[in-house]
């Protein structure tokens, strides 16, 4: 007997033994498919960038949930955890609040206030615990832990998909301006901004060390069609953290996500033990 922990999957966990991931949707033209397996990143990458088809995204049904906590519950679990990307992002929590609703204590919903690994490190403090109260209160002290942060060469993709919030100030001099992003109590806000990409990748550096403070940590690196920028960046970070740096992850974005960021997107993903 054991607690259960769910999440979705833009946690873009390197992996997911133990946890139940329910997929978000991808729509292509008029083709909706999940994100798990879906469609290859390099192929999103390249239909981005051709941009004839128009690429959105989807929250899973409420029943899709409910499906999950059912079968886990049945199957012995004491209770579920379940995990997802921030609701000022996307309608994944509101879906899995209306699925967990019928289970009473037995299911806790906690929105990440996130998205990538943000979401994946509370999943997996949830999955550390045998109690319930436990594994909700060790989700939700990691979400307290974790920054994201963000560059993306163009905020076109953030524009058209309606997530870019604060920063929207800056649509028209991308140009000249390369903004360091973070998310801010599950919002999109401007962190920094730099003149030139370079730059913009060193800033990232920077702010992601800063964020480790001055315990031990773990990085996740998230990047879409950006293998060398993604291990540069781990590189550096590396250099400068040293065996404080205890976890490290580079994964590629996926669609639904990467939809919103567009090709070239770099994140970093900070937790601090």
């Amino acid at each position: 007997m054991s607690v259960a922990v769910v999440t979705d999957s833009t946690a873009y966990l390197p992996d997911t033994d133990g946890l139940t991931v329910v997929p978000l949707h991808v729509v292509v033209g008029d083709r909706e498919l999940p994100e798990v397996p879906g469609l290859p990143p390099d192929e999103l990458a390249r239909m981005l960038r051709d941009r004839r088809v128009p690429v959105t995204t989807s929250r899973p049904a409420p029943e899709r949930f409910a499906e999950a906590y059912r079968r886990l519950l049945d199957g012995g679990a004491t209770g579920v955890v379940s995990v997802h990307l921030s609701a000022r992002l996307s309608g994944t929590v509101e879906a899995a609040q209306l699925a967990a609703a019928p289970f009473g204590d037995a299911v806790r919903v906690i929105d990440s206030r996130s998205a990538g690994m943000a979401t994946g490190f509370a999943a997996l403090a949830a999955a550390g615990c045998a109690d319930l109260d436990e594994a909700a209160k060790a989700a939700q002290t990691s979400v307290e832990r974790t920054t994201s942060l963000f560059y993306v060469d163009t905020l076109d993709f953030l524009r058209r998909g309606g997530r870019i919030g604060a920063a929207s100030a800056l649509v028209g001099t991308a140009l000249s301006v390369k903004p360091i992003l973070r998310v801010s109590d599950g919002a999109i806000v401007v962190r920094d901004k730099v003149r030139t990409a370079g730059r913009a990748l060193a800033r990232l550096a920077d702010l992601t060390v800063d964020a480790a403070g001055d315990g031990d940590a773990d990085l996740a690196v998230h990047h879409l069609a950006a293998p060398d920028r993604a291990a540069e960046l781990l590189s550096r970070i590396a250099a400068r953290l040293g065996p404080r740096l205890r976890e490290r992850h580079v994964t590629e974005i996926g669609a639904v996500v990467g939809a919103h960021l567009g090709p070239g997107a770099i994140c970093t993903v900070m937790h601090r033990r």
